[in-house]
């Protein structure tokens, strides 16, 4: 019997290849017809014997597709022999444009493919890869809407365009060496090397030790071989920041353990950087100093060309921008940013319209979410009301809710300055436009003086915005689950609801109603946020005592530095109190010796951690207090027990350090597990929720995980987002959207 309908499909439909998957399916299925893109939905006329099977096939759609709503409805228009895929036209905004995502098999073969077309061409991509996000200036996603908009194409790739046999069918990006983006090699001075093959030239200077920084996807790399690290690091003035490799697929296994589950994420799609654990804890130090390294795969025919020719397995690849800073995407801003860092510049000339970093992942969390997963799509009902939520002011992001759909950036930086500040703007400017988002309500930080609040403030006041203030560790429990839990917050720094700044929070309720039932006990930040750069002064403000201060004369600290201190501290002067586990984590880094000075966000945490990597856990006595109203762990009795441990052995024994170091977090941790298991068993609630960027360390995670299921609780942690700030903006998206409920 024929039927006929119009069928209309919502979800990620843009960029996927959907239409061309539709046309293959009602040409399988001897459908009639027309496929377009309407907006950000597939619009569909169809007629035929076989139409029930036609959209069940549409239910499945592509592999990069994620459908969320497919409608049928009766239709007396008239439907045309055959099937066409025709214009786009004008619509509602209901989907979103993927990731970009890494060059598929195919495409790696049709680059190495001797006599091809696309034949040693850097940018060959798909239907099924490459680019999306970072090219992509409006909706519907059609050329004309992208970067590629300027590279007309030539008549081979019209050809493969409308074949329905190709794989490049409606592909967007589709482009070759004659009508597509081109490599230019330019010295540090600007002038255009001349050389038959930018690329070949490129690898030989990187194997002649030359540093380069390298235009892709969604902005500037810095490359260079391992022998050279130790000159990156000193131009770039980070003698102690661990950087990220990209590597030669057949020689990972020889750098790093890498687990089945490991190697297929590091295959998918997103090829993320992952952390993985070293085989020798100490082998290239160079690169990374840690127990663990940061790998990733070639992810773009540019990366594959490049290992063709590199002599080396591997090249060091780290974002060009300083840390927190936005992505570096123009050849004019790398060459003036960059000229005194770099020998030589291997760019191109496609636009980046949105800037994308690399993703960070470590044991199956997110640490960074961006190129391959982010922009991030999340089905959850917060009403009719569309929010903004603009994220903390470390790792940063921002999060629209619209329609039952929260779309979360990739990541931002830390709006401590201007220039992310700007790119904050922008990003929340291009999610805007490409979701048609009307605005009703703002959710920030509750720390009054981030610029992402006074962002948002102004965007309130501009527009007649609702505000929703949300606290920083609320909104990571937020981004955990929205369910009636205990909630364990662990991070760096956060500013509380007294004012002060927390860090290791323990909440009980439901969002937005949680209610602060436990936490570390407050100690000193001896000169503010200078204790954040010199773990020392963390450590006397935890541990105020005569035997700290000799420690630090020892280590060089003059009388006239420690009577300042001790006068800090004693007289509460030009002093912060915090509850923070991070700043613990750095206090017990500095009385083991292991860092003194951070040079980079979490190092002397993330040093403690590769330390205690080495070492075996003792289980301490653990101390609690109680205030009016909630139970702490007290963090100073955690460091009289390491300080014992360590003037029995001595700070000389290596191996004693290490063990110290992990007793420390260990302990730790059980006495965060216990006061959340107290609470829950009080309480009697089932479900125990754990977030913040401390959850990044293994022990820490995997003990009170363990605590938690022993004592009969279910532990959620939300692998779909990073545990640190880089769910926050998602979290207060939540938390404003029931708070919006609770109006109602």
């Amino acid at each position: 019997m024929v039927k006929q309908g119009r069928i209309t499909v919502k979800g990620i439909v843009q960029g996927v290849g959907f239409r061309p998957f539709v046309y293959a399916r009602a040409m399988a299925l001897g459908i009639s017809g027309t496929v377009k893109n309407l907006g950000s939905e597939v619009a569909i006329l169809a007629r035929g014997e076989r139409f029930d099977e036609f959209v069940a096939e549409i239910f499945r759609g592509p592999p990069l597709s994620r459908i969320d709503a497919v409608s049928v409805t009766e239709t007396d228009e008239v439907v045309p022999d055959g099937f066409f895929i025709i214009s786009s036209g004008t619509g509602s905004f209901s989907g979103m444009i993927p990731p970009d995502i890494a060059i598929c098999d195919q495409c790696i073969d049709d680059i190495f493919q001797k006599g091809g077309r696309y034949e040693n061409y850097w940018a060959t991509s798909c239907v099924n890869c490459g680019p999306r996000y970072s090219i992509t200036r409006a909706i519907p996603y059609d050329r004309e809407r992208t970067s590629m908009a300027e590279f007309p194409v030539c008549p081979a790739c019209a050809g493969e365009y409308i074949d329905p046999q190709s794989r490049r069918h409606h592909a967007q990006t589709i482009a070759c060496s004659t009508c597509g983006p081109q490599l230019t090699l330019l010295d540090r001075s600007g002038r255009t090397m001349t050389c038959k093959d930018p690329v070949h030239e490129a690898a030989h200077l990187l194997d002649a030790g030359r540093i380069l920084a390298i235009r892709g996807i969604g902005g500037f790399h810095l490359a260079c071989i391992e022998e050279s690290a130790g000159e990156l690091k000193k131009r770039l003035g980070r003698t102690e920041q661990p950087f990220a490799i990209m590597v030669r697929p057949d020689h990972l296994d020889r750098l790093v353990r890498v687990s089945i589950e490991e190697r297929q994420l590091l295959e998918s799609p997103v090829h993320p950087i992952l952390v993985l654990e070293k085989r020798d804890h100490t082998a290239h130090a160079g690169i990374s100093n840690l127990h663990t390294i940061g790998c990733m795969l070639p992810y773009t025919g540019l990366h594959y060309l490049l290992f063709s020719r590199l002599q080396h397995p591997l090249l060091i690849m780290t974002s060009a921008n300083l840390p927190g800073y936005p992505m570096i995407t123009d050849i004019d801003h790398a060459m003036a940013k960059l000229h005194r860092d770099v020998d030589f510049f291997l760019t191109h000339n496609r636009q980046i319209v949105n800037r994308c970093d690399d993703s960070v992942m470590r044991d199956n969390q997110i640490i960074r979410l961006s190129r391959g997963i982010a922009p991030k799509r999340t089905a959850t009902d917060l009403g009719n009301r569309c929010i903004l939520a603009v994220g903390p002011e470390l790792n940063a992001n921002a999060t629209i809710y619209k329609n039952g759909f929260c779309v979360t950036s990739p990541h931002v930086g830390n709006v401590r300055n201007p220039a992310t500040l700007e790119y904050l703007e922008e990003t929340v400017r291009n999610l805007r436009r490409i979701l048609d988002a009307k605005f009703d309500v703002v959710a920030h930080d509750l720390h009054p003086q981030f610029l992402s609040t006074r962002f948002a403030k102004e965007i309130a006041s501009d527009n007649g915005l609702e505000l929703i203030p949300v606290q920083h560790h609320r909104a990571h429990i937020a981004a955990a689950t929205t369910a009636p839990c205990i909630g364990i917050a662990i991070d760096g720094v956060g500013y509380g609801d007294d004012g002060t700044v927390w860090g290791s929070e323990i909440f009980s309720g439901q969002v937005p109603d949680l209610r602060r039932v436990a936490h570390l006990t407050p100690a000193a930040m001896p000169g503010g946020d200078l204790a954040t750069r010199f773990p020392e002064r963390m450590l006397y403000g935890v541990l105020p005592e005569e035997r700290v201060i000799s420690l630090l004369s020892a280590r060089g600290w003059g009388d006239v530095e420690l009577r300042v201190l001790r006068q800090q501290v004693e007289r509460d002067f030009n002093v912060t109190a915090t509850t923070s586990t991070g700043r613990l984590l750095d206090a017990a880094s500095a009385l083991l010796g292991i860092c003194l000075e951070r040079t980079y966000d979490g190092e002397p945490a993330m040093k403690l951690e590769a330390a205690a990597a080495a070492g075996t856990a003792e289980t301490w006595d653990l101390a609690f207090l109680r205030d009016s109203e909630c139970e702490m762990l007290s963090g100073r009795a955690l460091m009289e027990t390491a300080f014992g441990l360590l003037e029995e052995t001595g700070a000389g024994d290596r191996q004693a350090v290490c063990d110290i170091a992990a007793s420390f977090q260990y302990n730790l941790a059980r006495g965060i597990a216990k006061m959340a298991i107290c609470a829950a068993e009080h309480d009697g609630v089932k479900k125990i929720a754990l977030s913040g960027g401390v959850a990044y360390n293994h022990t820490i995670r995997e003990t009170i995980r363990r605590e938690v299921i022993a004592r009969g609780f279910s532990c959620i942690i939300n692998n779909e987002y990073p545990l640190g700030d880089g769910c926050v903006s998602y979290g207060q998206c939540l938390y404003a959207g029931k708070v919006l409920s609770q109006q109602r």
